[in-house]
């Protein structure tokens, strides 16, 4: 039925309970309107039905009534199952009716005119029986196979579909795809005309891999998405991954945790990267990438933090041992439940299926940091593209999480180091890259940040090694010659410190020259300052005789004018 909003009439909406299909359809299928859902064998149409029937009982309030022409209710019950849904304990509880109806050609004559009047009769007593607001049909197409008049089954098919118009009953009718898959039709091109929403489904298989798509053929008086979804069927149910349509209007933190290396967290302005962020670790093979992630996961847990790290190309006894060189013992925090390391190969399932394993690892163990080692694994056979999809869906559930993701891509020798494989960093937030340095016959490791959105870094690179005391980040060396590591910057280093102590040595030989002559100096201006007093001394021991033979002389005169006078 459809309902007023703000004086324009909007097509009212039920949910399926697919997770992700009523994200691209704003809500699920047309409600009272009938919708049509068609492919090839194997693509799901009938356990797409039966969720929705099942979801509707419930969660929505909404009975259902499942027609059958094909599969018994003992088979449907056990489809069911797959998915995860209890269709038996529903029908004991009256929300939900199956109805088999079974056609033998062998037993049918076609003869003069005719109609479904029987089949209505029939479908309005099993809705009656539960007060069903939500049927399934599956599939009408089998009546195709049996009666040759087309122009009396299509009368029939749009007068039922106007019957369960009606009724305002919500329904699916599934069909098979007709010999042109190109076309997007059914089998004999009937329903999708007549039909308010028709759903596409395709089973293909690429480069030995199964994979499910699903696309909106149409969908009348909604938007909707309108691209190609992947989707897939697993014990948990059908689950379409809208890539496109994850708004980016999730929370962020203002927390800063550590990478587990000081030296990093240093770099990165000393206190680590934003919680909730996703950092890309790259690098050619043997550069550290794994354990900058052991580094990261093993600080969480020292956090008292849940942390996850999903491998795809070691076992988790391997990554454990080979960690204990470096003196990381990750191994008690799995013993803890702190850590839960996990291994896929990439060839295991496809992009979808391993989105969805991990989606379901996050959701059960709840970590706040998850590591991915190596994520170009995936590029084994599928297209760069879809890989980068399949991230981008994967970096917004983390994130929308607030969970602190690292992922780690491995890039081939001789590649520009500023790109990678899988063409992903434009979405991370901070992304470090490790380097091989190769100088004097011998190769050593660097690192450098080249970006961190959000805080201030460092720009410089840094050479780092790895030992069993751990990892240790050093300064390298930069001189004329260019950035040198390893043995080139200690001979370098030992050539400068002799230099150094040759300076230092003619600085003190010249120091030591200077001073010896100003002690000459003042020792030539004490001998010159003794001779000066001498010679003082002795003109004024001069000057006070002559002074005294002057005074004697002059008495002597004055004595003989007395005599005279």
């Amino acid at each position: 039925m459809d309902k007023s909003k703000n004086g324009t009439l909007v097509l009212s909406k039920a949910p399926t309970g697919v997770k992700g299909f009523d994200e691209i359809t704003g809500g699920g299928l047309p409600s009272g309107r009938p919708t049509l859902i068609f492919g090839g064998p194997g693509c799901g149409k009938t356990l797409f039905s039966l969720q929705f029937i099942a979801h509707g009982a419930l969660h929505e309030g909404e009975n259902g009534v499942v027609i059958s022409f094909e599969e018994s209710p003992e088979e449907l019950m056990i489809n069911a199952g797959s998915i995860g849904l209890d269709l038996q304990t529903l029908i004991d509880q009256k929300k939900i009716a199956v109805d088999f109806i079974k056609f033998d050609p062998h037993e049918l004559n076609e003869a003069g005119t005719y109609n479904l009047e029987g089949l209505f009769l029939r479908l309005e007593a099993v809705i009656a029986e539960v007060n069903a607001k939500r049927v399934a049909i599956d599939t009408l197409e089998s009546l195709f196979t049996i009666f040759s008049r087309r122009d009396i089954i299509r009368a029939e098919i749009s007068r039922l579909f106007r019957w369960l118009k009606e009724r305002n009953l919500t329904t699916i009718v599934t069909g098979e795809v007709g010999p042109n898959t190109s076309s997007n039709s059914t089998r004999y091109g009937l329903e999708e005309y007549i039909s308010d929403c028709v759903i596409y489904l395709d089973n293909r298989v690429e480069n030995q891999i199964t994979t499910r798509r699903l696309r909106i053929v149409k969908y009348r008086g909604s938007s909707h998405g309108t691209n190609e979804y992947p989707f897939l069927i697993s014990d948990l149910g059908i689950n379409v991954l809208p890539v496109t349509s994850i708004g980016l209007d999730y929370e962020v933190s203002k927390e800063r945790i550590s990478t587990g290396i000081p030296d990093l967290d240093e770099m990165l302005g000393g206190k680590g990267v934003f919680r909730g962020s996703t950092i890309l670790i790259s690098g050619t093979a043997g550069t550290g990438k794994s354990t900058i992630g052991a580094y990261f996961v093993n600080a969480a847990c020292e956090r008292k933090e849940k942390a996850l790290f999903i491998s795809f190309e070691e076992s988790p006894y391997q990554i454990m041992r080979n960690m204990t060189s470096i003196g990381l013992n990750l191994k008690k925090f799995v013993d803890k439940g702190l850590l839960k390391i996990v291994a896929f190969r990439p060839t295991m399932f496809g992009l979808e299926m391993h989105l969805i394993n991990i989606m379901h690892l996050i959701q059960q163990e709840n970590p706040s940091v998850v590591v991915l080692d190596p994520i170009n694994s995936f590029l084994t056979d599928v297209r760069e593209h879809d890989v980068k999809l399949m991230l981008m869906r994967l970096t917004d559930f983390i994130k929308s999480k607030n969970i602190t993701g690292m992922m780690l891509s491995l890039t081939g020798g001789g590649e520009h180091t500023e790109r990678t494989n899988v063409a992903i960093s434009s979405i991370v937030d901070t992304w470090i890259i490790l380097r091989d340095i190769e100088q004097s016959g011998e190769r050593n490791r660097g690192l450098y940040i080249l970006k961190s959105r959000g805080h201030k870094h460092s720009n410089q690179i840094r050479e780092f090694k790895l030992s069993d005391r751990g990892l240790k980040l050093i300064e390298v060396y930069r001189g004329l010659a260019g950035v040198l590591t390893g043995s080139a910057r200690i001979a370098q280093e030992a050539k400068e410190e002799l230099e150094q102590l040759e300076y230092k040595q003619e600085i003190e030989r010249l120091l030591n020259k200077l001073e010896n002559r100003r002690r000459t100096l003042e020792n030539q201006i004490e001998i010159i300052k003794a001779n000066f007093d001498a010679e003082t001394k002795e003109i004024e021991l001069q000057i006070e005789q002559l002074k005294h033979r002057q005074s004697v002389l002059e008495e002597r005169k004055k004595m003989i004018g007395k005599m005279r006078s």
